[in-house]
């Protein structure tokens, strides 16, 4: 069983792949929150923005195997589509290594679908995952040292960038943790920019989604 608390076509808004046609697929659940307010002083991610608790949001829903959820995915791609333009799911969360099993990869290439996860990279991925991106919260420690793309929300007092920066990913991006409204002073983005500039290493990531207004 799944438990998808929203699925949606849209853009997607940050990182390496800034701007790509994609499905997301939300899965409900998080194992360092549980999504309730009154939890979050004590828990391992405190500065969330997402709701990923229920089924209830666009598209959302339970289902009982991977092909009935890879279908359900594959209708949110369009079909007008050029046969260069491959079809792309990024899984995301709450956290999606507590439910993306290999069942899900299998039957979403089967779909012809790329298949992309943004975790918190504490939990274990299946094989068979073409783009892994691990954005690290808090002290918890890395069950998932390399990858394609480490994505880290900047500032966190307890996970500074120097942790991270000898492990094997391809790609290193620091991102300007989200204050409400977004960044007014932008004194957050000035930091990360200014980060970025001291360590090259690092290239910046913004929420060009939020920017722009894409759903």
């Amino acid at each position: 069983m799944y438990h998808i608390k929203e699925a949606f076509y849209t853009l997607q808004g940050e990182g390496a792949r800034t701007g790509r046609a994609s499905v997301f697929c939300r899965f409900s659940g998080c194992n360092l929150w549980s999504g309730r307010a009154v939890d979050r002083p004590r828990a391992s991610c405190r500065f969330c923005d997402t709701d990923f608790v229920g089924t209830d949001g666009q598209h959302g829903g339970s289902f009982s195997d991977a092909a009935s959820l890879a279908e359900h995915l594959l209708s949110l791609w369009p079909t007008a589509t050029t046969a260069s333009a491959v079809p792309y799911v990024v899984f995301t969360g709450g956290e999606p290594l507590l439910q993306l099993d290999a069942s899900l990869v299998d039957a979403m290439h089967a779909r012809g679908f790329e298949i992309a996860v943004e975790t918190n990279g504490t939990l274990p991925a299946p094989d068979g995952i073409d783009w892994l991106c691990v954005s690290p919260k808090g002290s918890r420690q890395l069950a998932l040292a390399s990858g394609d793309e480490l994505k880290l929300v900047y500032p966190q007092d307890d996970a500074p960038p120097e942790r991270f920066e000898t492990m094997n990913f391809t790609h290193f991006y620091l991102q300007p943790m989200d204050v409400s409204p977004w960044d007014t002073e932008r004194q957050t983005t000035s930091d990360t920019i200014a980060y970025c500039l001291r360590s090259p290493q690092w290239r910046l990531s913004l929420q060009t989604h939020k920017i722009t207004g894409i759903d």
